[in-house]
């Protein structure tokens, strides 16, 4: 047994590999169901059957396991209960995780390319985590400060996160001179083109600022709750987790409450709506059943995100590069075991950049260590 303590280097890279492996099952999953790998069923229906497992087995974990008993700095009085203090802003930390999960479905639905949505999704947690940072020392509640190296692994992170992007005015360039760029590195020349008129489109920002908006909230709360435990009191990561997912929970179950009884109701009939609808009426126990890794995912990253002793910064990196390194993993599988494509050039690029992120964060785990056993001895 791999024997580590909390909040060391060893706990990370622990978290880091459960995360990873589970990720490389889930997309190899989601490209099995949705791919044709041999089976294929709509994508809507997957996701629908997949997050339900995964919320289910979620909230089986949090009440088997007692996870609901917080670790708080007080309790105050709702009523006839005492409850935690923290379930003031937790509680609506899963409300928010509950819009993020379905506006990341609906952000491949809508009229924009693959690629720029994964952009979006990718680079936007990146960024918002800096900025978190940068807010929450300027309010006094971080007592850390980011170091330079955690600024270049944000540089090289985007990078990777646009490598695709960045790359097609790139092949435009040498299509135009006679260079046959888009056969070498599987990409189109023009495949850009209108992937930006979603900027237009009042429907396609309004998920996308839902989106962002959600998820700057959570994570604004997440490092709220780690960096203003009181004097003795531990980071109970597990009770954040197990509040957090059954608000998240009530709410999603509020929400397709809501568009499977409301769209007849009130005439809603745009198409992620009708496909939604069919989606619910498409039970599928094979679907259901890969929520196990997807549901065992989501811990993962909340531990990941609030990892102790870490500024949101190299948290919020550690969390996207990993996710970003098995998702070229879970191709590679798929091109071995089912011989679909094999990753472009453009994804080995990504990884390179991967690598040199991961580089400047080693560097900023030795001096963050150095600084937190520094804080031990006094």
């Amino acid at each position: 047994m791999w024997k580590t303590s909390s909040g060391s280097t060893g706990r990370l890279l622990q978290l880091c590999l459960g995360y990873f492996g589970l990720y490389v099952l889930n997309g190899m999953f989601a490209k099995v169901f949705t791919g044709g790998y041999p089976y294929r069923m709509p994508e809507m229906a997957y996701l629908f059957n997949n997050t339900l497992g995964g919320s289910a087995i979620a909230l089986l974990v949090v009440f088997v396991l007692g996870w609901i008993k917080l670790q708080s700095n007080r309790l105050v009085k709702w009523g006839p209960f005492m409850v935690p203090s923290e379930a003031a802003y937790i509680i609506p930390s899963g409300i928010c995780t509950a819009v993020v999960i379905p506006t990341t479905t609906l952000m491949y639905t809508l009229p924009i390319s693959v690629m720029v949505a994964m952009v979006i999704m990718r680079g936007s947690i990146i960024v918002i985590s800096r900025l978190i940072d940068a807010v929450q020392i300027q309010q006094g509640i971080l007592k850390k400060r980011v170091y330079g190296e955690e600024n270049w692994a944000v540089l090289f992170a985007l990078l990777a996160v646009a490598t695709n992007v960045v790359l097609l005015p790139v092949v435009s360039y040498l299509e135009g001179r006679g260079i046959e760029a888009s056969r070498w590195l599987g990409l189109k020349p023009g495949a850009l083109e209108g992937s930006f008129d979603f900027l237009r489109s009042p429907q396609a920002m309004t998920i996308m600022g839902l989106y962002i908006t959600a998820y700057t909230i959570r994570i604004y709360i997440m490092n709220y709750f780690k960096n203003t435990r009181a004097k003795g009191v531990p980071l109970d990561n597990k009770g954040f987790f197990a509040v957090e997912q059954i608000a998240a929970s009530l709410t999603m179950a509020g929400i397709v409450a809501l568009f499977f009884f409301g769209a007849p109701v009130f005439g809603w009939t745009a198409k992620p709506v009708v496909d939604f609808r069919a989606a619910v009426t498409q039970p599928s126990l094979g679907a259901f059943l890969t929520g196990l890794p997807y549901g065992a995912l989501a811990f993962f990253s909340v531990f990941i995100f609030m990892f102790k002793g870490r500024t949101a910064t190299f948290a919020g990196l550690v969390n996207r590069l990993t996710s970003l390194l098995a998702g070229t993993a879970a191709t590679l599988l798929m091109f071995f075991v089912f011989k679909a494509r094999f990753p472009a050039l453009q994804d080995w690029v990504s990884v390179g950049f991967i690598l040199v992120a991961v580089y400047f964060l080693s560097l900023a785990e030795k001096r963050r260590m150095t600084e937190l056993a520094k804080e031990a001895v006094a």
